[in-house]
C-alpha cells in the first residue's frame, strides 16, 4: 500500500474504496432476499479500510519521530489524516478506553441521525442494545488487552431511530498519545422491502416521518397549552396532573413532578402505565424524597434539562426501600428530566421514563419537553397568583358583608351577593343591615373599581355608614358626610350607593332613602305592580359638600322593596348578535311575577333569571337585598 504521505495514492486507494462500498449498495437493494453474500464481501472492504487507517496511523508516527520533521510537515500530515478520518465511506467512532466517544465520523452521524459533534463525549455502551452490552463491553476489553480486532452483530439505536450491525473493534495506538483507542465500524446490515405494486400507495419519502413526528410534537404542545389555559386550572390545583396525565397518553410510561414548596422539593405525581400492575409501586414512588434522587437534585441545581437515550446508571433515580433502583423497578429504558420553571425560577422538576422495548428519547423530544416545563412553571405560578388573590378577596369580602341578616321587626329581609368570573370577580359591591339612632339602616352598593383596592374602600365605606348613623337620623346627612370622608382620603375611587332607614312601630310603613349614584330601588306592590323611587344623585367621592337626594317611600302591608347594584342592572348578555344589558325592563318582568312571595323567593328569583341571562357566565359582582313589610 501507498504510504499515508502519498496524497495522490491516498486519494486513489480512497476512490477506489468509496466506488465498491457503493456497488455493495446497489448488490444489497438488487438481492435483498440474499444479503450473505454483500456481507462477506462488505466484511472484506471494513478490512481494507481498517488496513488503510491503520497504515495512515503508522506513517504518521513515524514522520513524527524522523529528525528534522518540521512542524509545518506534521501538521500536514495531521490535517491529511482528519481529512481521511472524516471522508470515509463507513461509519467510524473513535472510543478511549473506557468506552466514551472521542470522534465520529459524517457517515456515522447520518446513521445515527445525530447533528456532527452531538455524540463527542457521550458513552457509546448506550447506544448498544440493554441485551449487548455486556457483550460489548467484553469485547472491548479483550481488544484492548490483546490487540485482535473482534466483530459481532449488534443493534444500535438513537434518536428513535434503532439499526442492525455489525461492529469491528480495532486497537489503536497513535504516536505520542500516551492512551489507547479504538475504532468502532458499524456496517449496517438491513434488507428493503420488496417494490410496492403499483396498485400500492407510494412509500412515503425520509422525510415524511420527521415531519410527522414533529407535527406531533407541536399538536402535543398545543393540547397542553389549552388545558394549562383552561379556568379550572388557575382556579383549582389540577394543572399538573392533567399535564400529567397527557405526557403519559402520549408521550412517556412514567411520569414523575417533583414541586418546591417552602425551599424543598417535594414528590406532586406518579403516574405509571396503565396497562400493567404498578399500583402498589406507584404509592411506593409517592412516598419518596425527590432530593435521594440525583437527577433531580442535578436539574434543582443546574435549571437546565438533561436526556439518556439509553439508562446505563440505574441509581439517577434513587432507590425503593428495599434497595432496588427505580429505574430497575420501573423497567425503564430512557430517561428525560427537564425544570418546570417560570423565567429564571425554577419551581420544580419534571421526569419521564420510557420503557426498553420503547423508542428512546432524543434530543427533539428534550427540547419539547423543555418547553412544556415552562408552559406548566407560568400556569403553576399564575394558579398561586390567582388563588392568592381568591384568598385575599375572600378576607376582604369578610369584613364587607354581613355574616348574617338581623331580623327588623315588621320586615322579611334576604340578600345575595355573588363574585364575578372574569377579570371583574373581586371588587368592591356590598350590601348591609344594621342599627340606627332610632330604628334600622340598610343600604346596597359598590365601588366603581376591582381588586383589593376597591374591596378595602368598600369595607372604608361599609365601617362609615354604620357608625355615623348612630349620631344622624337622616340617611341623606349621612352620606353627605360619607362623601366627604372619601373625598378626603383621595383614593381615586367613587362609590355608588343607596341607603336606607326604616322606624318600626306607627311609621313601620315609611322608608326614607337616600341615593348616591347607584340604580333606584324597585318597590314590588302586593297585586303584582312594580315601581321605581327617584335615585340619582352623585356618587360618594367626587367633590366636597355634594348634596344627597333623599325621599319617602310608603310599603303597604305585603309590598317589597328591592335594592341592587350596578353589577346586576348593567351587566351584559347575548341576543343573536346584539349585546344587551340586563337593566330595569327585564328586571320589572322578573319582579311581577314573584307578587305576595317571600323576600328570599324574590332573590332566588332574580338571580336565575340573571344567570339564564348571562348564559351561565356572570362576568360581573352582583348584589341584591330584599326588604318585604309583613305587619
Amino acid at each position: 500500500m501507498a504510504g499515508p504521505t502519498d496524497l495522490p495514492a491516498l486519494e486513489q486507494a480512497l476512490s477506489g474504496l468509496t466506488a465498491r462500498i457503493s456497488s455493495l449498495r446497489q448488490a444489497r437493494s438488487a438481492y435483498p432476499a440474499d444479503p450473505g453474500p454483500t456481507l462477506d464481501a462488505a466484511l472484506v472492504e471494513l478490512d481494507t479500510a481498517r488496513d488503510l487507517l491503520r497504515g495512515a496511523l503508522g506513517e504518521l508516527g513515524k514522520s513524527r519521530r524522523r529528525p528534522g520533521g518540521g512542524k509545518d510537515g506534521g501538521n500536514r500530515e495531521l490535517k491529511l489524516l482528519r481529512a481521511l478520518y472524516r471522508a470515509m465511506p463507513v461509519p467510524v467512532i473513535v472510543l478511549d478506553a473506557t468506552g466514551t466517544v472521542r470522534r465520529v465520523n459524517a457517515e456515522a452521524s447520518r446513521l445515527l441521525g445525530s447533528p456532527d459533534g452531538y455524540l463527542t463525549g457521550r458513552a457509546f455502551p448506550l447506544l448498544v442494545d440493554v441485551s449487548r452490552r455486556a457483550a460489548f463491553r467484553s469485547h472491548l476489553t479483550s481488544v484492548l488487552h490483546t490487540g485482535e480486532s473482534a466483530a459481532f452483530p449488534t443493534r444500535l439505536a438513537h434518536q428513535g431511530r434503532a439499526h442492525n450491525v455489525q461492529l469491528v473493534l480495532t486497537r489503536l495506538r497513535m504516536a505520542g498519545e500516551p492512551q489507547e483507542m479504538i475504532a468502532a465500524v458499524a456496517l449496517p446490515v438491513e434488507s428493503r422491502t420488496p417494490e410496492p405494486d403499483r396498485d400500492q400507495e407510494p412509500e412515503a419519502t425520509p422525510d415524511e416521518p420527521m415531519i410527522l413526528a414533529t407535527a406531533r410534537r407541536q399538536e402535543l404542545l398545543s393540547q397542553l397549552t389549552r388545558l394549562l389555559l383552561d379556568e379550572e386550572s388557575l382556579s383549582r390545583p389540577v394543572a399538573l396532573i392533567r399535564s400529567g396525565r397527557l405526557l403519559a397518553a402520549h408521550t412517556a410510561d412514567w411520569v414523575f413532578a417533583d414541586v418546591v414548596r417552602d425551599g424543598v422539593a417535594r414528590r406532586a405525581l406518579v403516574l405509571g402505565p396503565t396497562d400493567q400492575p404498578v399500583a402498589r409501586l406507584v404509592r411506593t414512588l409517592e412516598r419518596l424524597a425527590p432530593a435521594a434522587a440525583p437527577l433531580v437534585s442535578h436539574v434543582l441545581e443546574t435549571g437546565g434539562g438533561v436526556v439518556y437515550e439509553m439508562v446505563e446508571d440505574d441509581s439517577l433515580l434513587g432507590a425503593l426501600p428495599d434497595g432496588a433502583p427505580v429505574l430497575q423497578a420501573t423497567r425503564a429504558g430512557s430517561v428525560l428530566s427537564v425544570p418546570i420553571r417560570a423565567g429564571d425560577e425554577v419551581h420544580g422538576v419534571l421526569t419521564l421514563l420510557r420503557l426498553r422495548e420503547r423508542p428512546t428519547f432524543g434530543l427533539a423530544d428534550l427540547a419539547l419537553m423543555e418547553d412544556a416545563g415552562a408552559h406548566i412553571g407560568l400556569a403553576l405560578r399564575a394558579q398561586r397568583t390567582f388563588q392568592d388573590r381568591s384568598q385575599a378577596a375572600d378576607t376582604l369580602q369578610t369584613g364587607v358583608l354581613p355574616r348574617t341578616l338581623p331580623e327588623i321587626p315588621g320586615y322579611d329581609t334576604a340578600a345575595a351577593y355573588r363574585t364575578g368570573a372574569g377579570p371583574r370577580a373581586i371588587g368592591g359591591e356590598f350590601y348591609d343591615v344594621f342599627r340606627v339612632k332610632d330604628g334600622w339602616g340598610f343600604a346596597v352598593g359598590g365601588v366603581v373599581g376591582q381588586g383589593e383596592e376597591a374591596a378595602s374602600v368598600t369595607a372604608m365605606v361599609r365601617g362609615g355608614l354604620r357608625t355615623l348613623s348612630v349620631w344622624e337620623d337622616d340617611p341623606a346627612a349621612v352620606a353627605a358626610r360619607l362623601n366627604d370622608a372619601v373625598v378626603v382620603q383621595d383614593t381615586g375611587m367613587f362609590v355608588m350607593v343607596a341607603v336606607g332607614f326604616v322606624t318600626p312601630g306607627r311609621r313601620g310603613g315609611r322608608v326614607r332613602l337616600a341615593s348616591a349614584g347607584n340604580h333606584p330601588p324597585a318597590v314590588l306592590k302586593g297585586d303584582g305592580e312594580v315601581t321605581y323611587t327617584s335615585g340619582g344623585g352623585m356618587p360618594l367621592g367626587i367633590d366636597i359638600g355634594a348634596e344627597i337626594p333623599v325621599e319617602e317611600v310608603g310599603l303597604a302591608l305585603g309590598d317589597t322593596l328591592v335594592l341592587y347594584s350596578d353589577g346586576l342592572a348593567g351587566s351584559r348578555g347575548r341576543s343573536g348578535q346584539a349585546e344587551l344589558a340586563y337593566g330595569e325592563g327585564r328586571l320589572t318582568e322578573v319582579l311581577a311575577r314573584c307578587a305576595a312571595q317571600p323576600a328570599s323567593a324574590v332573590v332566588k328569583a332574580v338571580e336565575e333569571d340573571h344567570q339564564a341571562f348571562s348564559g351561565g357566565q356572570v362576568l360581573d359582582e352582583t348584589t341584591i337585598l330584599a326588604l318585604r313589610r309583613t305587619r
